[in-house]
């Protein structure tokens, strides 16, 4: 098995959990190559001497690729994908970081974890992803498509911005508000939920609108169909405005039309064959913690 690993520049929470890893893939018959600038930073910054083991490191990867294993939260799987793009490669994460909704295995459950996966005791979830376009040629992305969410907000203001919206080319509203979100299923128990959005299970064929802090209380997130082409253009006291893609963020000038919609390929994440969603919603939300219900 051919396997990448990524992570964030190396901290002392994710020790444990390199450590651990890198141990567990030294005793498989696997083929394990590390992101360089993760490799350099565990060597400059660890007392993890990964350069005995002898891994080599990639810049991009290729379909050759069996697996991808992230070590940090659920923010280095987002970024980790900006690596997988269309390849198909499953993704599976471990969390050393905070939440945890796509990050699911804990440091303490490592090596368990990767005996189940390399039994094949797993199954494949196929995450929708958003892309964007738009009409200004000074637009430049890099990237770009997302996997949790794409959001226009205000900059350099305190004032709120307007933000037409077209469905399909049909008019729906006008939002008055300090952003708009994008969102898809995966997204959905994120930035969109904070705002008040609704948790959508993850084979949903939907996405979800969601206005950060309108000024019009009717203005609700509404869930659409994914089929949909969202189009977007902004005004506001400023000329510009930003626009994110999960993490990733860009400046556009105000009337610059913004169309977004799902894009024509799917991010593979890993989860082995015990873990369900309702199960991680439960755990990461408390629900059912108040034993007064």
């Amino acid at each position: 098995m051919k396997i990448a690993v990524y992570g964030p520049a190396f901290n002392e929470r994710s020790e444990a959990a390199i450590q651990t890893l890198i141990v567990y893939l030294k005793s498989k018959t696997a083929q394990v190559i590390f992101e360089k600038n993760f490799h350099a930073s565990i060597v400059a910054e660890s007392n993890i001497d990964i350069r005995s083991f002898g891994f080599a490191t990639f810049e991009s990867l290729d379909r050759s690729y069996e697996l991808l294993i992230s070590i940090g939260g659920d923010g280095t799987i987002l970024r980790a994908i900006t690596y997988v793009k269309d390849l198909e490669i499953p993704i599976v994460g471990i969390n050393t970081g905070r939440l945890g909704f796509l990050a699911t295995i804990p440091i303490n459950n490592i090596e368990s974890a990767m005996d189940r996966i390399f039994l094949g005791q797993y199954r494949i979830s196929k995450r929708s992803l958003l892309s964007l376009s738009t009409d200004s040629k000074d637009a430049v992305f890099d990237l770009n498509f997302a996997l949790n969410e794409i959001t226009v907000s205000r900059k350099n203001t305190t004032s709120m911005i307007s933000i037409e919206t077209w469905l399909n080319d049909e008019f729906l509203t006008s939002y008055w508000a300090d952003g708009l979100i994008v969102s898809t299923p995966t997204g959905s128990t994120g930035y969109s939920l904070s705002c008040g959005g609704p948790v959508i299970m993850p084979e949903a064929d939907s996405l979800v609108l969601t206005p950060i802090a309108p000024h019009n209380l009717n203005a609700r997130p509404l869930v659409i169909s994914s089929k949909r082409v969202i189009k977007l253009k902004v005004s506001g006291r400023e000329n510009v405005h930003l626009v994110s893609l999960d993490s990733r963020i860009n400046t556009l000038t105000n009337n610059t039309t913004i169309t977004i919609q799902k894009a024509p390929y799917n991010i593979h994440m890993l989860e082995l064959e015990e873990e369900s969603f309702l199960e991680t919603l439960r755990n990461k939300l408390l629900w059912g913690a108040d034993h007064r219900n």
